[in-house]
C-alpha cells in the first residue's frame, strides 16, 4: 500500500534517537522475527528498552521489529497495569470477532477499522524466561495481536477496512 502523508503528519514520521521507532516503509516492519532461545540479560534490556520507547511514544504496544531488532518480543499495558514484556508470544486460542480502530506507532497519525479476535489466550516467556499464558479480551486482546503480527512482518493497514482509513494526531500528542 502506497501511503502518503499529509504535510502537516510529516514531522511525526522522522525517526532520531529520541523517537527511535522505525517508520513504515522501513523493510524491517515487513521481515519475520527470530525466536528468542533464552531470555537472557540482553533481552531484558532490549524488553525494558522496548518499554521505554512505547512509553515515550505514548503507544500501547510495540514489536521488536519496530525498533529494527528481528527478535520475537513484544510489549503491551493493559489497561490500568504496568507494562508487560513477552518473548516468542504465541497465541494458543481466539474466539469471538471485533472491530476497533488502530493505529500504530510505525505509521503514526494514521487510523482505520481492524477486524481481530474478542478474545486471546497467549502464551510467550516472561523477562525471567518462566513460560506464561495471559488471557486477553477488548483493547489488551487486539494489542496483542497487532504487535504479533508485527513479528511476522504483517502491518495493521494490511487488514484495515480501506474505506475507515483517516489521520488524525495520536492521543498524548503535544507540539514539542
Amino acid at each position: 500500500m502506497d501511503i502518503v502523508v499529509p504535510k502537516e503528519f510529516q514531522h511525526l514520521w522522522v525517526q532520531t534517537e529520541e523517537r527511535p521507532i522505525v517508520k513504515y516503509p522501513a523493510d524491517v516492519l515487513r521481515a519475520r522475527a527470530l525466536p528468542i532461545e533464552r531470555v537472557t540479560k540482553k533481552t531484558r534490556a532490549l524488553m525494558d528498552q522496548m518499554i521505554q520507547a512505547m512509553t515515550d511514544a505514548h503507544g500501547v504496544g510495540l514489536a521488536g521489529n519496530q525498533i529494527g531488532e528481528l527478535q520475537r518480543i513484544i510489549v503491551f499495558v493493559p489497561a490500568g497495569r504496568k507494562p508487560i514484556a513477552l518473548a516468542n508470544p504465541e497465541i494458543v486460542f481466539s474466539e469471538g470477532n471485533a472491530v476497533g480502530e488502530e493505529g500504530c506507532l510505525s505509521l503514526p497519525g494514521l487510523y482505520g477499522d481492524v477486524e481481530r479476535a474478542a478474545v486471546v489466550e497467549v502464551k510467550g516467556l516472561d523477562r525471567d524466561g518462566r513460560p506464561v499464558k495471559l488471557r486477553l479480551e477488548g483493547m489488551a486482546a487486539r494489542v496483542v495481536q497487532h504487535e504479533i503480527d508485527h513479528l511476522d512482518g504483517i502491518l495493521f493497514i494490511d487488514k484495515v477496512d480501506q474505506a475507515t482509513l483517516h489521520w488524525q494526531y495520536p492521543a498524548g500528542y503535544n507540539d514539542e
